[in-house]
């Protein structure tokens, strides 16, 4: 079955479903902006202005930290080698770039990170099959019978283990009300999404290892996890605590 997926989704189409991925989420993201107070307009210029920033960004920082080579060919900063990037750096670019323009158009930080919540679980999906369609990552020696041969060993099939869980994410993110406060909807799709990654990473056989055996994701995932758990707690006393004090005014 690997095998199959692999050859519907094999390289270079691991690109085009992150595309796809964007594409879909934007228009799912659309149909639900107004009930988060954001209009379909405002969510379509955040989006793209952050795409933006994410391109040039990635490129641009890229280059900084390999000055030394690209003042030796500075057409190469042009080049469509997707190898010459930062993503890390892009992500950053791409989150200041997008605040900055919700910052000078008055958007309410919350209500905008819940309306691009389905873009941000469709593209989880999308990553996952480009990771099965790229064959990128791999999974820890098993002998369990749904295990597939990978690098000469018989591995977790982590890539479908990604694509399962990202699918129940957005399924339940999905079906949710978005009638809560503002921000819970985006921070209940990033615990979820952390609490995934502390689970899957332990059947990986690659990422980056740090003191005491523990993965470096596994570290960000608990941070993650612990930082969105808190600010859902605070975001739901403080939402108390006005209606208390809005009661005991009017009583």
């Amino acid at each position: 079955m690997i095998t199959l997926l692999r050859s519907l989704f094999s390289p270079p189409r691991h690109l085009i479903l992150l595309l796809a991925a964007l594409w879909i989420g934007l228009a799912l993201a659309e149909k639900r902006a107004e009930r988060h107070n954001i209009s379909k307009a405002a969510l379509n210029n955040i989006f793209f202005y952050s795409i933006l920033g994410y391109i040039l960004g990635g490129r641009v920082l890229y280059a900084l930290s390999n000055l030394a080579v690209f003042a030796r060919s500075p057409l190469s900063l042009f080049s469509p080698n997707i190898d010459l990037f930062d993503p890390l750096a892009a992500l950053a670019a791409a989150f200041i770039v997008g605040w900055i323009y919700g910052y000078r158009e008055k958007l309410p930080f919350w209500a905008v990170l819940d309306a691009l919540t389905p873009l941000f679980a469709t593209l989880a999906v999308g990553i996952t099959l480009s990771h099965l369609a790229a064959n990128e990552i791999f999974g820890n020696p098993t002998s369990m019978p749904w295990g597939m041969e990978q690098l000469d060993a018989i591995r977790h099939p982590v890539q479908l283990y990604e694509l399962i869980a990202s699918i129940l994410i957005f399924g339940w993110i999905w079906l949710q009300k978005t009638d809560s406060q503002p921000g819970i909807y985006f921070l209940s799709f990033a615990a979820l999404t952390a609490a995934s990654r502390l689970f899957l990473e332990a059947f990986r056989g690659d990422g980056t290892l740090i003191f005491g055996g523990l993965r470096l994701a596994q570290v960000i995932a608990w941070i993650t996890l612990a930082i969105t758990l808190f600010t859902i707690e605070s975001i739901r006393r403080k939402d108390q605590f006005s209606k208390a004090t809005f009661m005991s005014r009017n009583s």
